[in-house]
């Protein structure tokens, strides 16, 4: 019996000290192919981004990494497939702001904690969204367009891609910050959004860039200003909504990489060092540019603490403004 127990005991420590980063344990890593999660449809602007990366990560691991796109429930599904799968690396998650930050506080019933249930990897890519507005609309710059809605109070409208989205907690937290009121006229998507503030039927509209960036080249739409924290490469003279009069004020779609919790720490490094190189290859930084997004490789730490701050940011506008989608 006690050596039967004593046997018992060193495999427990073996298996341990593999779980808890033995460097062998991250040589032999990976044996079978990866499934990556992508938060979103195929075609979306994550699985854009996604697919080049998958492609060299097959290349640089040996195995093959399969995209499994997971779209629905707000990316909820695609939250609650990768929480609940085995802590081996053969799951990893490309996941969005939504995912993480937004969709979970939406529910009553959260399905997931977006803090303890997932192993950050990296930030991949930041992109901030555009503010625009129909021609017609008198307002050239935030400020103008600040100054029209407090002399019309509660009568512009402003377009979205959905209750919920990131494009109408944007504008929930623009007309905070601003002192405004405007009506939320909800839309499927993005593009729909965008047509029917040209058809005037909205006058305002905040979305992703790609979406408007052809209508306003073609003057159907006019652009001023942008959401994140620097202004967009694809726009390079339009200033940000911080720099145009509302100090502070940002928000910007993200794509990072996520495994689920008590992913040995071997693993999570190897995974960021070769998702860092597949990342800055070409093919990656056109599908960003087309997304209007950036290359932001952080490592966990920093995409831990990024989790944390905008989960409790959104949180807190979502309590506020008394949006629940179940």
């Amino acid at each position: 019996m006690k050596r039967t127990l004593i046997r018992i005991g060193a495999c427990l420590a073996a298996a341990f000290g593999l779980v808890a980063g033995d460097p062998s344990w991250s040589q032999a890593y990976p044996v079978k192919p990866i499934r990556l999660i992508v938060a979103g449809p195929a075609g979306g602007g994550n699985d854009v981004i996604t697919r080049p990366i998958a492609q060299k990560l097959s290349e640089s691991l040996g195995q093959q990494v399969i995209v499994d796109n997971r779209p629905g429930a707000g990316t909820l599904l695609a939250g609650q497939s990768t929480a609940g799968s085995a802590p081996d690396g053969y799951t990893v998650m490309m996941g969005t702001i939504s995912t993480l930050c937004i969709s979970p506080h939406l529910v009553r019933k959260k399905p997931y904690d977006p803090v303890l249930d997932f192993t950050p990897i990296t930030l991949v890519a930041r992109a901030g969204l555009m503010v625009a507005v129909n021609p017609a609309l008198p307002a050239k710059t935030i400020g103008e367009l600040v100054g029209l809605a407090r002399s019309r109070p509660g009568q512009l409208t402003y377009a979205s891609n959905g209750a919920g989205s990131l494009s109408h907690l944007t504008t929930e937290l623009f007309s905070r910050a601003a002192g405004i009121t405007m009506v939320h006229v909800p839309y499927k998507g993005g593009s729909l959004a965008a047509m029917d503030t040209i058809g005037g039927y909205t006058q305002l509209v905040i979305t992703a860039i790609p979406t408007l960036i052809s209508h306003v080249k073609a003057s159907r739409l006019r652009a001023i200003a942008v959401t994140g924290s620097r202004r967009s490469p694809a726009m390079p003279d339009l200033p940000t909504v911080a720099e145009s009069g509302l100090p502070g004020f940002e928000s910007t779609q993200w794509y990072a990489a996520f495994a689920p919790k008590n992913t040995p720490a071997a693993i999570v490094e190897r995974l960021y060092r070769e998702l860092q190189k597949a990342a800055d290859i070409a093919a990656v930084r056109a599908a960003l540019s087309n997304e209007g997004a950036e290359l932001t490789v952080t490592g966990p730490q920093r995409l831990g603490e990024l989790v944390q701050a905008d989960s409790a940011k959104w949180e807190k506008i979502i309590r506020e403004s008394g949006i629940v989608l179940d």
